[in-house]
């Protein structure tokens, strides 16, 4: 069977590969992220997915290398992780009551050739309130996560409707990846 490596710290990431019964081992990337100016967010997770993947690749050819990133993206803004309560603050209001756009980028590099793909899904927020921000942003939740909050913990409270799939909000489109995992012989181990 064929080695696959996520090249990803990310514990949401590692939690729904285990969910779905892969057997895998963990490499994280230590590219620095860059990205060209004027990418639409859909090119920048892509870029980034694939930046990492191919940083951990180089030294695992054998390998199938999962690389992945995902951003939260309010029209053309991209909302990236916040610094501090008051920009999570910031970013947790221009979402309040509006629709913004989560878009997850994957590579997955092998021998056989990359395949580098994103999905996009649009998460509808209920109107927040002074109570609610502050509440979420006592949480703790905000501070590593891509537009200051999470769909799978505490943040489902801020979340309307999500027109697309859940789990590439949650950081990695389970259902499209385990294709395309398969198309390179990397099953679930049940």
């Amino acid at each position: 069977m064929k080695s696959f490596i996520l090249a990803s710290g990310s514990p949401r990431r590692k939690e729904l590969l285990e969910q779905a019964h892969y057997v895998f081992s963990i490499e994280t990337s230590t590219v620095i992220e860059e990205v060209e100016e004027g990418l639409s967010p859909a090119d920048v997770v892509m870029q980034l997915a694939s930046q990492k993947a191919e940083d951990v690749w180089v030294t695992n050819k054998d390998a199938i290398v999962l690389g992945s990133d995902t951003v939260v993206a309010f029209g053309d803004n991209i909302l990236g992780k916040p610094q501090d309560e008051k920009e999570a603050e910031v970013m947790l209001r221009l979402l309040s009551g509006h629709t913004h756009s989560v878009y997850t980028g994957v590579a997955l590099y092998s021998r056989e050739g990359n395949k580098i793909f994103y999905e996009k899904t649009d998460v509808e927020f209920y109107p927040l309130s002074d109570d609610d921000i502050s509440m979420y942003i006592r949480s703790g939740e905000p501070f590593d996560k891509a537009g200051s909050y999470g769909i799978q913990g505490f943040g489902a409270y801020l979340v309307k409707r999500i027109i697309g799939d859940y789990f590439s909000v949650v950081g990695l489109p389970l259902a499209k990846t385990m294709r395309e995992l398969q198309k390179l012989g990397i099953t679930p181990n049940m």
